[in-house]
């Protein structure tokens, strides 16, 4: 399964993982499942720390990639495809950033790992 850790999600698992459902730490400790971040988290990640919303131990720059790459976590850009699946959605969720998660779902079949319930009021397949 190709898993797309929503912003919360990548932040509760790199802190030890506390916040996470038995569902979420099962599905992101299996060896079989592909897990990425998308460059939106990371996007998010920056925004929040630079309006002093997210305190780090480092830069965001630094921070996120070796958070990840510490933990096998891919990087997930954002293509045209996922960006367009925006005229798709309807609006039932006002965040933006999970706004284009969900159209990254879309566009890639993947499944979002989120306790987000306005998230799973979309088509994606949800895991928490």
């Amino acid at each position: 399964m190709k898993l797309l850790l929503d912003t919360c999600t990548f932040l509760w698992a790199i802190e030890g993982g506390g916040e996470l459902s038995e569902a979420a730490r099962d599905a992101l400790a299996d060896p079989d499942n592909d897990v990425v971040l998308s460059a939106v988290s990371a996007w998010e990640i920056a925004v929040k720390h630079a309006l002093g919303r997210l305190p780090l131990p480092e830069p965001p720059d630094r921070y996120v990639p070796a958070q990840r790459s510490a933990r096998g976590i891919d990087a997930l850009p954002l293509d045209e495809d996922a960006a367009l699946q925006l005229v798709r959605l309807p609006p039932l969720h006002r965040d933006p950033f999970d706004r284009m998660l969900v159209c990254q779902a879309l566009a890639g079949g993947l499944t979002v790992v989120t306790p987000d319930a306005e998230i799973a009021r979309y088509p994606v397949r949800i895991l928490w």
